[in-house]
C-alpha cells in the first residue's frame, strides 16, 4: 500500500492508493511495476504511428497514436512520483484521448463538420482547467466511464458492418483485452488487503496498463481498417511473421 513518506520527489501528494509497496526497488521510482508497465503502450503506439505515417493515413490517426504515447508517459511520471500534479498529467490526457476517439468514431456521419471538433476541443480545455483546481475523485472515474460508454454504440456498428474476418478479430481482441484489463484493475483496487498478505503480489494495476496498451493498439488498428474501407483504400489486415497485426492499404491511383 502507498505510504506517505519523503523521497527524491518529496512527500506523496496523490489522492489515490495502489497495491504496490512504494520505493521497493528504487528511491527514484515510487511504484516500479506500475511505472515500467506503461512501456508496452509506448512501443505499440510507436508501431501504429510508423504505420500511419508510412502509408499516409489521415492525420487523426497519427494524433491518436501520439495521444496514446502521451498518456503512457504521463502515467509513468505519475506512478514514478506519486505527485498530485503528475496525477493530473495522467488523468487529463485520458479524457483528451477518449474525446479523440469520439471524434474519430462519429465524424464520418457528423453533419456539422466544424462544430464537432470545436466543441470537443473546448470540452477538453474546460475539463483540464476544472481538473487543475478541483479534485474530482470518484467523479473522475464516473465521468470517464460515461465518455467510454458513448463510444460503444459506434464501435458495435462498425463491427456488425465489417465483413472481413481478420478485422472482426481485431475488434474481439479489443473487447477481450478491455475485459481482462478491467478485471485486474478491480482486483488491485478492491482486494488489495488480501493481496498484500500473499507471497507474490500479482501487480494488478501494472497488468491493467499492459492490457490497455494492447487494447489501444487493437482499437486503433480496427478503426484504421474501418476508415480505410470508408475511403475506398482496399484495406486488409496483415501480420508480421504471422502474429502481429497491422493494416495495409492500397489507395487508388490518381488519373
Amino acid at each position: 500500500m502507498a505510504e506517505t513518506m519523503a523521497s527524491f520527489w518529496g512527500p506523496i501528494t496523490t489522492t489515490k492508493k495502489y497495491c504496490e509497496i512504494n520505493y521497493a526497488h528504487s528511491s527514484y521510482i515510487a511504484e516500479f511495476y506500475n511505472t515500467i508497465s506503461n512501456i508496452p503502450t509506448i512501443l505499440l503506439a510507436l508501431i501504429g504511428l510508423t504505420n500511419a505515417l508510412r502509408q499516409r493515413f489521415e492525420k487523426r490517426f497519427s494524433v491518436l497514436h501520439v495521444s496514446n504515447m502521451t498518456l503512457a508517459i504521463g502515467s509513468m511520471l505519475y506512478h514514478a512520483t506519486l505527485q498530485y500534479v503528475q496525477q493530473q498529467s495522467d488523468e487529463t490526457p485520458m479524457v483528451w484521448e477518449i474525446l479523440l476517439y469520439i471524434y474519430i468514431l462519429y465524424s464520418p456521419d457528423w453533419h456539422y463538420r466544424r462544430t464537432m471538433p470545436i466543441f470537443l476541443f473546448l470540452y477538453g480545455v474546460a475539463f483540464a482547467i476544472g481538473h487543475s483546481v478541483v479534485q474530482f475523485g470518484i467523479g473522475f472515474i464516473v465521468h470517464y466511464v460515461i465518455l467510454c460508454l458513448l463510444c460503444i454504440p459506434r464501435m458495435y456498428k462498425y463491427y456488425i458492418y465489417t465483413e472481413d474476418v481478420s478485422a472482426k478479430l481485431l475488434a474481439k481482441l479489443y473487447v477481450a483485452t478491455l475485459i481482462l484489463g478491467s478485471l485486474f484493475w478491480l482486483f488491485d483496487r478492491f482486494i488489495c488487503e488480501e493481496v498484500s498478505g500473499w507471497a507474490i503480489n500479482p501487480q494488478g494495476h501494472a497488468l491493467w496498463h499492459v492490457f490497455m496498451g494492447f487494447n489501444s493498439y487493437f482499437a486503433n488498428t480496427f478503426l484504421m481498417f474501418c476508415r480505410a474501407q470508408q475511403r475506398g483504400w482496399s484495406p486488409k489486415v496483415v501480420r508480421v511473421m504471422g502474429v502481429f497485426p497491422y493494416v495495409k492499404i492500397q489507395k487508388p491511383k490518381r488519373k
